[in-house]
């Protein structure tokens, strides 16, 4: 684990996280927060990828929680079969639409406490949909943020919970609407886990990584 860098290094971090590319996205598609939340819940241990192609033609039929739960589970598994744990996440997609009809009136709803409650959404889904659709701060940490938070120093913390809150606690404010989709990116396609592309690496001469492929 790298020491924490210090303010005016995580600024300047940043700040070429932002020339390069302004407004992050984040790769899952999706049509409403309905569908975002599914499509977050469907890509553990998935690709973004992977979950698009199941999911390009199940939106076009079932893009509310209602309309989920009339396609039904086994109508579902026939769109998801191609990601894993597919039966366990049908199951769970339907187990969280049909507490939205009942306790949200089809809506999804936007407290973290609220989404945690819904089967198959975790922390960091939660903050997932928070983030992406409603615009607040949240900090979803996933596999590449925890690796590159370590690596660089950035954001170091033992655990998921201890990334995200070194994040929300020494990142610039201004930065924080983007940082988790910029650290993601990073990582998915430079700072990669077993061979991290160091020459085509923005902050290359501000990371303290020791194994630098240079």
């Amino acid at each position: 684990m790298a020491a924490q860098l210090d303010y005016h290094t995580i600024r300047e971090i940043f700040s070429r996280f932002q020339a390069e590319n302004p407004e992050p996205k984040g790769e899952l598609d999706h049509v409403n927060a309905y569908t975002l939340v599914v499509a977050v819940a469907l890509s553990a241990q998935a690709t973004d990828v992977g979950v698009n192609k199941a999911t390009k033609e199940l939106f076009k039929i079932a893009d509310t929680p209602e309309k989920m739960l009339a396609l039904g589970e086994e109508g579902l598994i026939e769109h998801i079969k191609t990601i894993g744990l597919y039966r366990n996440k049908a199951k769970n997609v339907i187990k969280l639409s049909q507490i939205l009809v009942d306790q949200y009136d089809g809506q999804v709803p936007n407290s973290r406490a609220a989404l945690e409650s819904l089967p198959g959404v975790g922390r960091k889904t939660a903050n997932v949909v928070l983030n992406m659709w409603w615009h607040y701060p949240a900090q979803a940490v996933d596999t590449h943020i925890f690796r590159i938070g370590n690596r660089t120093g950035i954001c170091p913390g033992k655990d998921v919970v201890a990334v995200e809150r070194a994040i929300e606690d020494n990142i610039p404010v201004d930065f924080q609407q983007h940082a988790h989709h910029w650290l993601i990116l990073h990582g998915r396609y430079v700072c990669k886990a077993r061979k991290p592309n160091c020459p085509a690496c923005l902050i290359r001469d501000l990371c303290p990584f020791e194994e630098k492929s240079l």
